[in-house]
């Protein structure tokens, strides 16, 4: 039972009608009433999602909690943005091309808004305060007959706040470097930020009319940076354009198309609706409109759209010329109307059959919220030296800061020779400097530590360190970080695994059970049979099953756990091929200490 005194059943991400009324001992039928009340047309045997088959459940006072096999997957899918995975979801054969989506990076005035008015011919800088980007707009262009669409970010931060979200949003990074200021620490951590993200990078080398312009010396830092110009043997295109004049535009976009027809970037236009929040705002006439980019599926006016904690039946949508349009297809940004608050900017967005299921998704998003603000605990070394015993983490992730060049160099080398053993260590970024917000940023987003030497976190990143529940480690000796990693690293190793015998029961009997199938009849043996331990039926010297129990009898009642000398019934999940004379095998996989 419940808190609130409702049965609780297990079900499935998706489950068929038939079987979610078998769950709850229901007739099919008041369960296809109960959907076609809420919006939702099932026949008896059509699977629906997990939200629909909550929201029928509760009308029947059951409690729905998702049944998972084990929460592996999600460690494998930790790094990748959910429209990723529904578009890795999708049937190869329904996959078309999509637009690349771009977004442009770099310091703060090499030129970045002009470069992408110059793209798109709009004069959109001169009213900006400052000539400073204040808002998150995307914009589409038309190349050799081909669309690209451009994300105008304010920043790295914001390119990283959407990645943290789960919504990373770009397939291609534009880097932008002024050839007369060359790489700048803006720069390197834009650098940092797209390496992160795993996202190619083009860089567009600006300002190539100054007098004081100096393209060799800037590819220099790039490759210093790990961005080799492509002419130098790398693998980075690097194009000179003036943004200004307006030289090198051409030859920028089809560098994108390049890189982009090398990429596997696919959507399904008739599949589940799914992409990222790209800006929202309270309006005073128009009420919440938001900027949206459809990463698969089409969005179209009616459908009911659920963000976090936000939620609407479109009303309107707009295209970015401020056209009206009835559809939005993959990778087009849309202007929305109908959400009933702001949602977060990088948020992603899905599509629901019914408003109910919508207010439900809400409601299941802030309990997310205020659980995960409970539990939120940082990723200390200290936590990674304990990994093991999960056997979870494969790579440790660091962000460097350090006074001076001369600390930072060999704290850098003694990190890479210590990840040269059979885990690795990566490090997104290392500077000099004190600790800033960017950092933590960064680090939030891809589970990192933030390693500091002679050096402050600055209050506002401690702030953001404590919220995101990021690890800050200071030290003013180096061998300490060095000892202090290498444990951790030994932490991380893969665990050993060996199985533990617990005892043998062997098959009296075979009852067949309506609804359970067949149950056996046994004598324990040798040791013990327990419920929640691993099981094996071999038939001579043949292994016919190994897997779980499904259920553990002593006469009629449940038990854990039955002793050698006793007679149990012991039922096989999913499994009812057992004969008299069966011997079952119980046991249990240990984890070996590590020395």
């Amino acid at each position: 039972m419940s808190d609130n005194g409702q049965k609780i059943i297990k079900v499935p991400a998706g489950i068929g009608v038939r079987d979610l009324a078998e769950r709850m001992e229901a007739s099919p039928i008041d369960v296809i009433k109960i959907l076609m009340t809420n919006g939702v047309m099932a026949s008896i045997n059509q699977q629906i999602d997990f939200d629909s088959a909550a929201i029928v459940a509760a009308d029947m006072g059951f409690e729905a909690i998702l049944e998972t096999e084990e929460d592996d997957e999600a460690e494998v899918v930790a790094d990748v943005a959910l429209w990723r995975q529904k578009i890795a979801d999708e049937d190869d054969a329904s996959l078309e091309d999509r637009p690349p989506v771009v977004t442009i990076l770099g310091h703060v005035d090499h030129g970045k808004t002009t470069l992408l008015d110059a793209i798109r011919q709009t004069d959109v800088q001169a009213g900006e305060a400052g000539g400073i980007t204040q808002h998150i707009g995307a914009y589409q262009v038309e190349q050799d007959g081909k669309t690209i669409t451009f994300l105008d970010t304010p920043g790295h931060a914001a390119f990283t706040a959407m990645r943290a979200r789960g919504a990373q949003g770009a397939d291609i990074v534009v880097l932008v470097v002024a050839a007369d200021d060359g790489v700048m620490p803006q720069t390197k951590e834009a650098i940092a930020h797209a390496k992160a993200a795993n996202v190619p990078i083009i860089v567009a080398l600006n300002k190539i009319d100054k007098s004081n312009a100096n393209l060799e010396l800037v590819k220099k830092q790039l490759s210093e940076n790990e961005l080799v110009p492509d002419e130098w043997d790398g693998d980075t295109i690097v194009v000179p354009v003036s943004a200004t004049k307006k030289e090198g535009i051409e030859d920028l976009l089809e560098a994108i198309l390049l890189v982009a027809d090398n990429m596997d970037i696919r959507a399904n236009p008739a599949g589940d609706v799914v992409g990222t929040v790209i800006e929202a705002e309270l309006d005073k006439a128009r009420g919440v409109v938001a900027t949206l980019l459809i990463q698969n599926g089409t969005l179209k006016q009616g459908d009911i759209v659920v963000a976090g904690g936000a939620y609407g039946r479109l009303r309107a949508i707009f295209d970015y010329r401020n056209n009206r349009v009835d559809e939005a297809s993959p990778s087009t940004p849309a202007f929305v109307m109908g959400l009933n608050e702001v949602p977060s900017a990088g948020e992603v967005f899905e599509i629901v059959e019914a408003e109910k299921i919508a207010r439900f998704r809400v409601k299941q998003y802030a309990e997310d919220q205020k659980s995960a603000k409970r539990t939120k605990k940082s990723t200390s070394l200290e936590d990674l030296f304990a990994a093991y015993q999960a056997g979870e983490a494969k790579e440790l992730r660091l962000i460097i800061k350090a006074d001076v060049q001369g600390s930072l160099a060999p704290i850098v080398g003694e990190m890479n020779k210590l990840g040269e053993g059979e885990i690795g260590i990566k490090i997104l970024y290392a500077e000099t400097g004190n600790i800033g917000e960017n950092d933590i940023t960064l680090a939030a987003a891809s589970d990192a530590i933030v390693i500091g030497f002679n050096v402050q976190a600055e209050v506002t990143a401690r702030r953001l360190a404590d919220n995101t529940g990021v690890s800050i480690r200071l030290y003013n000796i180096i061998y300490r970080i060095v000892e202090d990693v290498e444990k951790a690293l030994k932490g991380m190793l893969d665990p050993v695994f060996a199985e533990k015998s617990l005892g043998k029961a062997e098959v009296l009997a075979v009852f067949p059970i309506s609804k359970l199938g067949k149950i056996a009849g046994c004598r324990v043996r040798d040791g013990v049979i327990r419920r929640n331990a691993q099981m094996r039926l071999k038939r001579g010297e043949d292994i016919l099953f190994e897997g779980e129990v499904s259920s553990l009898k002593q006469e009629k009642d449940r038990v854990n756990e039955v002793r050698n000398g006793f007679e149990c019934g012991i039922g096989l999940q999913n499994f009812h091929d057992i004969e008299v004379g069966d011997i079952l095998e119980c046991y249990i996989i240990e984890k070996e200490a590590i020395t």
